[in-house]
């Protein structure tokens, strides 16, 4: 018997891998190195066969080597171990692998394009003997790189077993016919895929609506507006879903349909205020505003990580109850502080420096986007999340810009607001979240609406740098841009009867605002299928795409770090080789100044990255 670590399990017993190997785990976060153990499994590679070209590679296969030995002194796997072992065993033991083999006459496999290294291994060693085997997959629907999947697969598939026939299911029973022609319009300029054309007996159908909106606020009116009028044509809440390339988008919607009392539920993530690194960061405002607010001090005394373990918040909180105070006195007071060991004062004093620094921000009558940039900054939040090397980093990064923007956007409405008023609009929000129930709007990323339909589908965000996402460079690496077209494929494709595009001028997004350049997806669809609403003149010409496309913001990036002078960017400009502690040597793609500096850097193995410049050094 054995047992099987969970992806928590996992973390801890990387966290104390590299305790014990000197490793500081702020540097080399647990979660971002159990994840790239994670793909090297998926990859069917041991510790001595991963790329050790960087620094942190060869961090990552130390750990791997000594979480292995762990592994099997406690007689566990994780996860990925239940296919990368059972390969391992059937690749080493011809007679364990016939024997394995030989109770399955057949394999039948789903969504075969999603499929990744070692599941495919795993297909050919069960098949190899009887060549019974049926895979079903969609090359064009193949949206999950990030998580290890190989669409070589599915492509390459004759190629490996030559003998296979292919059998081309083209009929679509869904959508109408003007949705199926825009979907094979826009995927049939990808190259590298099998050549295939949906079709289907469905009507005709309505033209498809490409509307220009002002801003991202005028797009959240738009949705309102659209589910609305079709309430009043007869179709519940439920038939209508709005899709959006990052979570980070989600925010003005809600806050639309949420004005207007219209109840909504989000697929495959959570309401903007619920996620957990919005709710920390409204948690340190609530304390800049109300000291005596220990449940939300309690949440972010060792939020980011700064060494406050539960041993010394237990003696706090037992010390607060002994003397009758609240926690933020507690800590106020040297005698009290005094009871505390060397280490643990020590940090509890620089916690409450940080505090008494932050309140200080918050009365000084700043801007409440400055005070959300400074708490961002102040906090160690950002450095936490830019240290962070795992998909999630990066859109939980994305939501804490956009919570800055939403403080901004609140005092741009409402000029003489303060930070208190602003955290009381926040609950009443979410306190209206709970009271509307019954039926319902979906909300989703594009990835989370996969395998699903709707009747009307409205995508939002259809912008360069948006949709298709920051930092596709199609001649840099033509594979990501024609992954963000699958994208919109499978988003096209989730509408059965109506299909609603949309765009924004000018968009307030990732903590800076941009001039909108209509998506390159836009200018592939069939202009006779196609209904434009606003000036017609703001229908992209492909030129316009291409050429546009490095349209500099309108405003500099929120300051989230050190403020850094333009010296900073001395030598760096586009095609320069730097190295970066984590992701090794990159090549800068753009220099964006601002306070402070940010560098697009392309990591071989770790796509894009936007990276705050003092991170970096010439390679």
């Amino acid at each position: 018997d054995f047992t099987i670590y969970d992806d928590q399990d996992q973390q801890a017993l990387v966290k104390r891998v590299l305790r014990d190997l000197g490793l500081d785990e702020k540097r080399y976060q647990p979660k971002a190195i159990a994840g790239r153990i994670n793909r090297a499994k998926q990859e069917v590679q041991g510790p001595d066969e991963i790329d050790t070209s960087d620094a942190w590679s060869e961090v990552v296969r130390r750990v791997y080597i000594t979480y292995e030995e762990r592994l099997r002194l406690a007689n566990a796997l994780d996860f990925g171990d239940l296919i990368y072992r059972t390969v391992r065993a059937l690749e080493s033991d011809q007679t364990f692998r016939e024997v394995v083999a030989g109770r399955f006459s057949h394999v039948l496999v789903d969504e075969f394009q999603d499929t990744n290294h070692a599941q495919f291994r795993l297909v050919r060693l069960l098949s190899e003997g009887h060549r019974n085997l049926c895979v079903v997959g969609d090359d064009d629907q193949s949206i999950y790189r990030w998580r290890g999947a190989d669409r070589r697969n599915i492509l390459d598939f004759r190629a490996s077993f030559p003998d296979a026939t292919l059998v081309k299911l083209e009929q679509n029973y869904r959508s109408t016919q003007r949705i199926l022609r825009a979907a094979n319009a826009v995927i049939a300029r990808n190259t590298d895929r099998e050549p295939k054309e949906l079709w289907t007996d469905n009507p005709e159908g309505d033209a498809i609506l490409v509307v220009r909106t002002m801003d991202e606020r005028d797009e959240a009116r738009l949705v309102l507006r659209g589910i609305r009028e079709l309430s009043t044509r007869g179709h519940r809440l439920s038939d209508v879903a709005v899709f959006y390339r990052t979570h980070a988008q989600s925010r003005v919607i809600e806050e639309s349909l949420r004005s207007a009392n219209i109840g909504y539920r989000i697929v495959g993530g959570m309401r903007f205020y619920d996620r957990a690194e919005v709710k920390d960061l409204l948690a340190y405002l609530r304390v800049m505003t109300n000291p005596a607010d220990d449940m939300s001090l309690l949440r972010i005394i060792n939020t980011p990580p700064r060494g406050i373990g539960k041993s010394t918040i237990t003696r706090i909180l037992d010390s607060a109850a002994q003397y009758g105070q609240g926690l933020t006195e507690l800590l106020d007071d040297d005698a009290t502080l005094a009871q505390f060991g060397t280490a643990a004062r020590k940090r509890l004093g620089a916690f409450r420096g940080l505090m008494a620094g932050l309140r200080e921000t918050a009365a000084s009558g700043a801007p409440l986007g400055e005070i959300g940039a400074e708490l961002v900054h102040r906090s160690g939040y950002a450095e936490m999340l830019q240290h962070d090397d795992t998909p999630e980093a990066d859109a939980r990064f994305q939501n804490v810009q956009e919570l800055v923007a939403s403080m901004d956007e609140f005092q741009r409405e409402r000029p003489d607001s303060t930070l208190a008023e602003f955290l009381e609009n926040v609950t009443l929000q979410t306190s209206a979240d709970e009271q509307v129930g019954g039926d319902r709007v979906t909300l989703m990323t594009v990835h989370a609406a996969k395998g699903l339909e709707f009747p009307v589908v409205m995508v939002t965000g259809l912008e360069e740098q948006v949709f298709p996402f920051k930092g596709i460079d199609p001649w840099e690496d033509p594979e990501e841009l024609e992954e963000e077209r699958r994208l919109a494929y499978v988003a096209f494709t989730r509408a059965e009867q109506r299909l609603v595009l949309s765009f924004a001028a000018v968009r307030r997004i990732f903590g800076q605002q941009r001039v909108g350049i209509p998506s390159r997806f836009l200018t592939e669809l069939p202009g006779a299928d196609i209904e434009w609403i606003g000036a017609r003149s703001s229908s992209p010409s492909p030129r316009s795409v291409t050429e546009e496309r490095h349209h500099e913001p309108t405003e500099s990036y929120v300051d989230y770090s050190e403020g850094s002078d333009l010296s900073d960017l001395e030598g760096l400009r586009r095609g320069v080789q730097v190295r970066h502690p984590k992701f090794g040597v990159g090549e800068v793609r753009e220099v964006m100044q601002g306070s402070p500096p940010r560098v697009s850097v392309r990591f071989a193995g770790w796509g894009t990255r936007t990276i705050i410049a003092s991170y970096l050094e010439p390679a």
